[in-house]
């Protein structure tokens, strides 16, 4: 499939096949085929070009934002993401659909779950009702540790309606057995979504979106590693959030 994105970019800086292969230093039949038939080029290669566009790297080959395969320093590390919006929602689901004996959601808001996903409240109802327990934390809109990391994303209070919006979206979910739902006013240092012996880690950057900060996956392979560490991590903030009431 041709890659449309590159030859709009090229064309709008006068670029030809030659000019852009003499800066990128490869063969111009290698800048054709990038473009008439979508082959992406090594990341180092991709990465000058971009520059020389002044275009994004991702957004010219979008393939080159794939996982990196975890190196052996965890032998608990699946993967690792550059950003959230690298992952496609339906790895969350898919991974929050194989539980069967519990879940974990730890955010401030996370309203891209529900916004992607809508069926999500009816899966979570599923997983409950098959036996699985679960247990959703979202952020207090009125804490002092929300409405700071809001002026720290520079969103402002737009995380506190984003937080109310969360809350929402689970209000439903109040009150169905096997399913508790809690707000906190924690410094939240990591979103975790665990299922199981899986966990998706969402870091947070000081100034930087969630979407935009790095994600680890995590499968547990025996204790002590770093899913237990998050798994007590969220322990630990729920034994201090505050459960949301039916009404």
């Amino acid at each position: 499939m041709p890659n449309e994105r590159l030859r709009a970019a090229m064309a709008a800086g006068g670029w030809t096949y030659a000019t852009l292969a003499d800066k990128v230093e490869v063969d111009p039949k290698s800048v054709e085929r990038w473009v008439n038939l979508g082959r992406t080029p090594r990341r180092t290669t991709a990465m000058v070009a971009a520059e020389t566009l002044g275009e994004d790297v991702h957004a010219l080959w979008p393939s080159l934002r794939q996982a990196r395969p975890a190196r052996a320093v965890s032998p608990e590390l699946v993967a690792l993401y550059d950003q959230r919006a690298d992952i496609p929602v339906s790895a969350f689901v898919d991974m929050l659909a194989q539980a069967r004996e519990q879940i974990d959601v730890l955010v401030y808001a996370a309203v891209f779950l529900h916004e992607a996903y809508p069926r999500l409240n009816e899966l979570l109802r599923e997983r409950a009702a098959e036996g699985c327990a679960v247990r959703v934390a979202v952020g207090d809109p009125d804490s002092t540790n929300v409405q700071r990391r809001g002026e720290e994303e520079r969103f402002g209070h737009g995380i506190e309606s984003r937080c109310r919006l969360a809350l929402m979206h689970y209000r439903p979910l109040v009150g169905v057995p096997g399913i508790e739902v809690r707000i906190h006013a924690t410094t939240l240092y990591n979103s975790i979504y665990r299922s199981d012996d899986q966990a998706m880690v969402n870091a947070h950057v000081w100034g930087v979106n969630a979407y935009g900060a790095p994600v680890w996956h995590l499968r547990r392979s025996g204790e002590g590693g770093m899913f237990d560490t998050y798994a007590a991590s969220f322990d630990a903030v729920w034994e201090t959030a505050t459960p949301v009431r039916e009404g």
